[in-house]
């Protein structure tokens, strides 16, 4: 949409969901996305309304594209593939679109690669293209151990979203992820703005400062992260669920960028991905997100409220729930945008504390 200067444009996904479900995207001009806060409300309210444009006099057409070599070469301009070194890859398709893509890609590079769930299948007959839940990693975990890989590479069913194990099999952070990104975006962009959720741990905006950025704190949410981006000029920005945004590809998110950009972060500083983040794994100590369902929606607000009241000593904000900072530690607690549920997600300096201080806070959503 945006490269071929579209009006606008459909997806037709269900993202990581289960083979049961099916949706669709929708963007405007330049990609800008329309979603449940800005745009789809709109149009729902003219349906209800029955205030439709009416049918337009003249018919447009219809053609057929194929765009994966363009989309190729414009995710290929984000590193210098000359300097990529020929890492042992284990790559995870989940059965969804970056099976298409990804061979593609990376047989463009010098490294050597294992291929998990390439061809492409709706029912996901291996796990669901989620590599946000733990048993859908399982199977690259364990091929990362066995070919005693470098790193491996996970997306989700349409390719928009990215995770990553490092060379021990262990999961990384998506917040430690939008770190490093941060960093491989500033040392081309000094002094430039990256953008992080609300979530994320101080690992990135700690990181975005020792380089010279300046790192802003977002609400959660596409959407409100491709405007913040645009409005700020923001050439990076990173969510915790491992959706990542870049200036440079129409301010949208995108699942490969990010791949690349790890790869060739590895090889400007020769160290393996383990050895990027032992600093932030020695520093940071998050919990990770934590889920407690509630007997109904209508109870949110009040817990969010008693949540501020027990910790009014401490910075309290709600940019996007309820967060609350200490000089030690720092939560975030925001509701689903669907069911009722609370998402907390906690960091202190040591784990010690941030265990207690985890339990703490959970006992006083469950009570």
């Amino acid at each position: 949409v945006a490269g071929d200067g579209h009006d606008g444009g459909v997806q037709i996904t269900a993202s990581h969901n289960p083979k049961e479900y099916n949706g669709i995207k929708m963007v405007r001009r330049e990609a800008f996305p329309l979603s449940g806060d800005a745009g789809i409300g709109d149009i729902r309210d003219m349906i209800a309304g029955n205030r439709l444009p009416p049918p337009a006099q003249k018919r447009g057409t219809v053609s057929t594209k194929n765009i994966v070599e363009d989309y190729i070469t414009k995710v290929m301009s984000f590193i210098d593939p000359a300097i990529i070194k020929p890492f042992n890859v284990v790559l995870d398709a989940g059965s969804g679109m970056a099976g298409m893509v990804a061979p593609k890609l990376f047989d463009r590079l010098p490294c050597r690669t294992t291929r998990l769930c390439f061809e492409i299948d709706g029912t996901f007959p291996n796990h669901e293209a989620n590599p946000l839940i733990e048993q859908n990693r399982r199977d690259i975990v364990e091929r990362v151990k066995q070919d005693k890989a470098d790193i491996g590479i996970a997306w989700d069913g349409d390719a928009d979203r990215v995770f990553f194990i490092d060379g021990e099999g262990e999961f990384v952070a998506g917040d430690f992820i939008t770190a490093l990104l941060g960093e491989a975006a500033l040392l081309k962009h000094p002094g430039a703005k990256i953008v992080y959720d609300v979530r994320a741990s101080y690992a990135v905006k700690d990181t975005a400062a020792k380089l010279g950025g300046t790192a802003l704190m977002n609400r959660v949410g596409h959407a409100f992260f491709k405007q913040r981006m645009r409005e700020e000029g923001a050439v990076f920005g990173g969510e915790v669920t491992g959706h990542y945004y870049f200036r440079d590809y129409f301010y949208a998110d995108n699942g490969f960028i990010p791949a690349l950009l790890i790869l060739e972060l590895m090889s400007r500083k020769g160290q393996t991905l383990s050895e990027l983040l032992a600093p932030l794994r020695a520093k940071y100590f998050i919990s990770g997100e934590i889920n407690t369902k509630l007997s109904d929606m209508s109870l949110i607000p009040a817990k969010l409220e008693a949540l501020a009241a027990k910790y009014a000593d401490g910075h309290v904000y709600s940019l996007d729930g309820t967060s609350v900072e200490y000089p030690d530690w720092h939560f975030n607690v925001r509701a689903s945008n669907t069911e009722p549920m609370l998402r907390l997600n906690l960091e202190a300096v040591t784990p010690e504390l941030m265990e207690q201080k985890r339990d703490e806070v959970l006992a006083l959503i469950r009570s």
